[in-house]
């Protein structure tokens, strides 16, 4: 059975070799012609990422693990203030623990997930495809691992913007700024700065 399982290991790690292979030339071929150029490169760090983990969701988020000493309540009122002063506007928020713990009686580790959106750089995102509406608001996560350790997630934005054909210079650099605010609330809330 071992032998079994580890050709099939084998196999995959040779199937993605061979797609990662096959994507390098197409993009080289001129096969995605007009995408943005970070395109291939996007998708190989995912692709890494995805044969890293064995998970799409780990291959596809931002993670960052927040500094010892630092409270639920600290790091929840860093995000806060952080979104608030790039000026990205909280349009929802759920308290996932509390509803678990009334939901069974139990106490429950912290999860607790913030909704943000730029309302303008959404509508022209949408306008340019439907298909963003899925990608919004903008998430970002609070977490408590199984040991107490407090992490902040949020989407890797990466694909959205130079996953695909160039999106059109003026709301690239739209959508370039929520990215770096995105990244911003990453950094400075897992430190503690606010």
């Amino acid at each position: 059975m071992r032998f079994i399982w580890n050709l099939f290991a084998v196999i995959g790690l040779a199937i993605v070799i061979a797609c990662l292979g096959g994507a390098g030339y197409m993009m080289s071929s001129g096969t995605f012609k007009g995408y943005d150029g970070k395109a291939a490169g996007v998708y190989q760090d995912m692709l890494t990422k995805l044969v890293k983990t064995g998970s799409i969701a780990d291959a596809t988020v931002w993670r960052s693990k927040v500094a010892d000493g630092l409270s639920f309540k600290d790091v929840d009122q860093s995000i806060r203030t952080i979104a608030n002063e790039n000026n990205i506007k909280s349009v929802g928020e759920l308290p996932l623990y509390k509803q678990i713990e009334a939901m069974t009686g139990k106490k429950s580790r912290k999860i607790m997930i913030y909704m943000f959106c730029n309302p303008l750089t959404a509508a022209k995102m949408i306008q340019q495809s439907m298909a963003f509406s899925a990608y919004l608001p903008c998430r970002v996560a609070l977490i408590e691992d199984p040991k107490g350790q407090l992490w902040i997630y949020t989407l890797n934005m990466d694909p959205m913007i130079h996953g695909g054909k160039a999106l059109p210079p003026e709301l690239k650099k739209e959508a370039l700024a929520v990215k770096k605010t995105m990244k911003d609330i990453l950094k400075r809330a897992a430190s503690g700065d606010f």
